[in-house]
């Protein structure tokens, strides 16, 4: 049958990316303690298409994911999968995207009350000459307004912050690692489950280390500093105001080598 994509275009205007996206798609993940976790990825693909060619084959980025949907998912596995992409397609540049719900078990800090916490996070690859990959991983989590607290005669106001790091790194980095330094820069963790006694010391947690949005990503960066595995950081925290109509934000990125 004839080929129409494969056919010549004389236009001369190349295509930085084309592809499929959106596509919902279930996956397997391996975890942190040796075991797996199945969840549902909204996926994109993309190769970049040369000035000559008229189109690209776009059942082919579905062949491909169905080629590799058998093992559990890991950040070693995107590249490869990055780069099948660009072999299928023959392309120069090949793009794989991944966005998913990733669920952590979490117990309450006093009660031990056991509950569920979900985690947003995208596994992104570029792959052209090499393989560019980054995680990026978003926690909820609270804040108590330094400020607030300080010139309040009792109580100070608090609100719920998303906090979000994209990462480039050396070796295994498990998403339960970035959840763990991400929660670490904020004034106190969010839970799932909470008895009273895990409320009263969450709030008097939260109380004892107010934290403004600078306080958070300027923490966060450091973390990010002293872990050997972590090579490039953009990170950045919203904080939903309780007490304004606007939000409060901060981001930054540095490259550490």
């Amino acid at each position: 049958m004839p080929d129409v994509q494969a056919r010549s275009d004389s236009r001369k205007i190349a295509i930085d990316r084309v592809g499929v996206k959106d596509i919902t798609y279930p996956i397997r993940l391996a975890t942190r303690d040796g075991g797996e976790q199945s969840t549902v990825a909204m996926i994109n693909m993309y190769v970049a298409l040369p000035e000559t060619q008229k189109g690209t084959h776009m059942s082919r980025f579905l062949e491909v994911l169905n080629d590799h949907h058998c093992e559990p998912l890991t950040p070693s596995r995107i590249p490869e999968i990055a780069r099948a992409i660009k072999e299928r397609l023959e392309a120069k540049e090949a793009h794989f995207e991944a966005s998913f719900t990733y669920f952590m078990a979490k117990k309450a800090p006093v009660t031990g009350a056991e509950g569920l916490m979900d985690y947003e996070v995208t596994f992104e690859c570029t792959a052209n000459c090499g393989e560019d990959f980054v995680m990026s991983v978003a926690a909820p989590a609270t804040s108590l307004c330094p400020c607030s607290k300080e010139i309040s005669q009792y109580g100070a106001h608090n609100q719920r912050c998303r906090i979000e790091a994209k990462v480039r790194f050396d070796g295994t980095l498990w998403i339960e690692d970035l959840v763990e330094l991400l929660e670490g820069a904020a004034s106190n963790p969010v839970f799932a489950v909470l008895k009273r006694p895990d409320e009263k010391y969450v709030t008097e947690k939260a109380y004892e280390n107010p934290k403004f949005v600078e306080d958070i990503v300027r923490d966060l960066a450091g973390a990010l500093e002293d872990d050997e595995r972590i090579t490039w950081f953009s990170i950045n925290s919203e904080n939903f105001e309780s007490i304004h109509s606007h939000n409060a934000y901060a981001q930054l990125t540095r490259e550490k080598r």
